[in-house]
């Protein structure tokens, strides 16, 4: 990982933190570095008693800026001096796990992608106006997409999710299969990535800055036999699921983008079969996978991440990436050899839940 990335992230992460003056985003911004030093310590190469120590440690850090937050961030009067004041330390706290784990990384002579204070502090100029610039457009995103009905909706589907163990078995269908196996005439995969609307997709889409956060496969072209890991949309557990055109329909001006990928009657039939083994042992969305880049069991997996490992098992891959790093936007961004063929867009211009509009028509 690059440092001077790494550096902007961070610059970018206190940015939002001292503009925001949102006493929410602050208090999950420290619970989600909590949940990652403490994932980042249990997949290292440290002692269980290391482990333990670490955690609580963390914990107790994770607790103090919790009170901080309540107490001297946002004590009443959010545009007093005092908020003001902190408010940046507030911003500086949230690092501290980060710190730490870096400490204890070197201590222990693992290799660390972390920067040090002193990398964090030695900005070029042309770092701070990107830096700048990136907090700009994020912050003009976050207004809209950083709601709190989208953030209310997505902790409260959150509980539903499971990156550890598998929850979802069974849920595509004999009648699925049987449709898929019809598919074997057609000579094409279909990648299928969309802009859905939804509120994790919404969220998902302030830190990537992409429009399309959402990647399926489909056996055909009509997208009768379309598949993916997602939400479960309160049906079925989140994991690999069949998908309908209207999930894709979350709100106004909602979109799908469909490309073929010539597969031959063999290939497709290796990814139908490959799809009912995981749907026969089980699978989980990797919600954790989604930030952390990380898969704790081979069937926990994301949308793109799925799309990836199925071309990859038929041989239909078309560019090289570590599955866990791939973006629904990858899909498309990397096809470098132009393996894909564009096929149409459909177009959602009515109310959420309603039929779309495709172009070009069949």
């Amino acid at each position: 990982m690059d440092t001077t990335f790494v550096r902007v992230a961070f610059g970018i992460l206190l940015s939002i933190l001292f503009f925001s003056n949102n006493f929410t985003l602050f208090s999950l911004t420290y619970v989600f570095v909590f949940v990652a030093v403490v994932i980042h310590t249990f997949i290292s190469k440290y002692s269980r008693k290391n482990k333990l120590f670490l955690t609580a440690l963390y914990l107790m850090i994770m607790i103090f800026q919790l009170v901080y937050n309540a107490t001297i961030t946002f004590p009443g009067n959010a545009n007093s001096f005092i908020s003001i004041i902190g408010r940046a330390t507030g911003s500086i706290l949230a690092l501290m796990p980060v710190f730490i784990s870096r400490m204890v990384l070197e201590s222990h002579n693992i290799k660390s992608y972390l920067p040090s204070i002193q990398d964090l502090t030695v900005f070029t100029f042309n770092e701070l106006v990107e830096n700048i610039n990136n907090v700009k457009q994020i912050i003009e995103k976050g207004q809209k997409n950083l709601s709190k009905g989208n953030i209310n909706e997505f902790l409260k589907d959150l509980p539903r999710h499971n990156s550890f163990r598998y929850i979802n078995k069974g849920s595509l269908t004999d009648e699925y299969f049987e449709l898929a196996y019809q598919t074997l005439d057609d000579p094409n995969m279909y990648i299928v990535i969309s802009n859905t609307g939804s509120p994790a997709s919404e969220i998902i889409s302030v830190f990537t800055r992409k429009h399309y956060n959402h990647a399926s496969l489909s056996f055909d072209r009509d997208l009768k036999t379309i598949v993916s890991y997602n939400g479960g949309e309160r049906v079925y557990p989140p994991g690999l699921n069949m998908e309908m055109l209207t999930y894709f329909n979350k709100k106004r001006n909602s979109s799908i983008i469909v490309y073929s990928l010539p597969a031959s009657r063999e290939k497709k039939k290796l990814i139908i079969e490959k799809i009912r083994e995981i749907n026969e042992q089980g699978n989980a969305y990797n919600m954790l996978g989604v930030v952390f880049k990380f898969s704790f069991k081979k069937n926990i997996m994301f949308c793109s991440q799925f799309v990836y490992k199925m071309l990859k098992f038929a041989g239909l891959e078309y560019f090289e990436k570590q599955d866990e790093q791939i973006k629904p936007t990858d899909l498309v961004e990397m096809d470098y050899e132009r393996k894909l063929n564009y096929e149409y867009v459909i177009k959602f211009d009515e109310s959420p839940g309603g039929a779309g509009t495709r172009w070009p028509k069949k």
